[in-house]
């Protein structure tokens, strides 16, 4: 352990990390697409359906606090290998999984395994570089977190609807096989990563489990269970509180935490995890409302939803390289602003969209997006670690990772939460605005029910169907409303998080300093 490890390529290194990140976030977000046909395939209900994911991403995020943790007690490359081992073997089984019942069980092994391998990829990232090529890294790593999410619902919805939903699963293992096989190669532990000698914090485990295990089922089923009308979303609550009350006393009354939380006492650091937070919120929401919003309004199929979004993986593509080098002779603050700014005017942009709306009026506005978010994670991700000891490394990221799902989740059920309720009011309010008195709507209904009669239909089944069409168009307008404002929503909380880049100190170009 106290060996120098062997010099290899750092672009090497990153390749074989990165290959297996990659994997574990695009067959998550692929998986999302596909609930509907794995629910029926399998005999079960869509709302049953929905545990696939809910199972996986609950494993996820009890794990993935404790990454550093298990990766200095077990050895961070056997730890890795394990994760990669682990979560190939585990796609094999959900792929063969003969029921719902089976398929929820390798799920949730599947994300036990997944959930180790971004801190970690990340934290040997950031070591195997030398500070001054941070923002190259970190461009490797953002190029996962940001292309994953894009590419996955579209090749999730390609296999399922060419293939079948199981290959979904199975188009991991080769992945994983040459990812294995190239950590094996060509990653090693650095001298001073030591397993610790106190005993295991089982309670500090315990809670973290309870804590996050929770949360993540609150957030998952929250808006199918309205929320706290819901007896059970209640109880989740209060064994979440419970939960996470109990973690941060044990984490912060012991010496060897399961999580070290006195990360967070470094301001730099704990500003950048909460504008990850932040800006995760805001990119997961708006990668689901958009598909939904063409899905619902647009009429698009899943498919050709998803392939809308891919734009925004163009313009990633093009400003990661550009980020990753900017990173390291710009102050990383001043890059964090032009992306916060840009991709706020992207949002206003959206929220300009009408029932009319062509594709080249997504398609601009998602390109620009996505070079605008290759300026928030690369030169967040670099400033928020350049104060944390290469030691600390690897549970500063299991943080910063932690928070950035965390952000992702909240905004999903927040975001989708308030367009169903705006929906309804501005419904609620179009509907009183029409009245069988008002002479425009006589109008309306009368020339739809005589274009209903000119379709075939008698006077009886013409008037109702003219009715019908009058809700249709109340019921879309009320959407588009809804829409319009969760967009502008997004765009004010981005330049909302502006003012918090004061609390960042300026990142250093040597060696990290250590987190008291």
């Amino acid at each position: 352990m106290n060996e120098t490890p062997p010099q290899v390529n750092p672009w090497i290194v990153a390749l074989s990390v990165v290959l297996a990140t990659f994997m574990e976030v695009l067959d998550t977000t692929a998986t999302s697409t596909c609930i509907p046909h794995i629910a029926g395939n399998l005999s079960a209900t869509e709302t049953e359906g929905t545990w696939v994911m809910t199972s996986y991403l609950v494993a996820n995020a009890i794990i993935l606090p404790m990454t550093g943790w298990l990766a200095r007690f077990f050895g961070r490359k056997r730890f890795q290998m394990v994760c990669v081992a682990g979560f190939t073997f585990s796609s094999i089984l959900c792929g063969l999984a003969p029921s719902l019942g089976w398929l929820i069980f390798f799920r949730v092994i599947q994300g036990a395994t997944g959930g180790g391998m971004i801190p970690i990829s990340q934290a040997i990232l950031l070591e195997t570089f030398p500070p001054e090529k941070h923002g190259q890294a970190m461009a490797a790593f953002g190029a996962v977190v940001v292309l994953a999410p894009i590419l996955g619902p579209t090749l999730g919805g390609w296999l399922t609807d060419n293939y079948t939903w199981r290959w979904i699963f199975y188009i991991n293992v080769p992945v994983g096989i040459a990812a294995l096989m190239m950590i094996q190669r060509f990653v090693f532990d650095p001298p001073y990563l030591r397993r610790p000698s106190e005993r295991v914090d089982l309670w500090g485990i315990a809670f973290l489990t309870l804590g996050f295990g929770t949360l993540q089922v609150i957030l998952d089923t929250g808006q199918r269970e309205d929320w706290f009308a819901s007896p059970a979303i209640r109880t989740w609550t209060l064994l979440c509180v419970t939960g996470f009350v109990l973690l941060i006393i044990r984490e912060l009354t012991i010496r060897n935490p399961v999580v070290d939380l006195r990360a967070l006492a470094d301001r730099t650091f704990s500003t950048g995890v909460f504008l990850m937070a932040g800006v995760a919120f805001i990119l997961y929401a708006s990668l689901i409302l958009l598909p939904i919003y063409l899905q619902t309004l647009m009429g698009y199929p899943a498919l050709q939803s998803g392939l809308a979004l891919s734009p925004r993986g163009l313009g990633a593509l093009l400003g990661l390289p550009v980020s990753g080098t900017l990173v390291q002779r710009v102050d990383a603050r001043f890059l964090i602003v032009f992306g916060m700014v840009l991709g706020s005017l992207t949002l206003f942009d959206l929220a300009g969209l009408n029932l009319y709306a062509g594709y080249w009026d997504i398609f601009w506005p998602q390109v620009i997006q996505g070079f605008a978010m290759s300026f928030l994670f690369v030169p967040l991700m670099a400033a928020s670690m350049s104060h944390v000891a290469k030691e600390k490394m690897g549970n500063a990221t299991s943080i910063f990772n932690v928070m950035r799902n965390i952000g992702g989740s909240f905004g999903i059920a927040i975001m989708t939460t308030l367009l169903t309720r705006r929906q309804q009011l501005h419904q609620s309010h179009l509907v009183s605005h029409i009245s069988g008195l008002d002479p425009e709507t006589q109008q309306l209904l009368a020339a739809g029910q005589q274009w209903f009669i000119a379709q075939g239909a008698d006077p009886v089944t013409a008037q109702q169907r003219a009715y019908g069409a009058i809700y249709g168009m109340v019921h879309r307008q009320g959407a588009m409303l809804s829409f319009v404002e969760m967009f502008w929503l997004m765009a004010v909380l981005f330049l909302a998080l502006a003012p918090l880049l004061l609390l960042l100190r300026r990142p250093v170009q040597r060696a990290p300093a250590a987190v008291d």
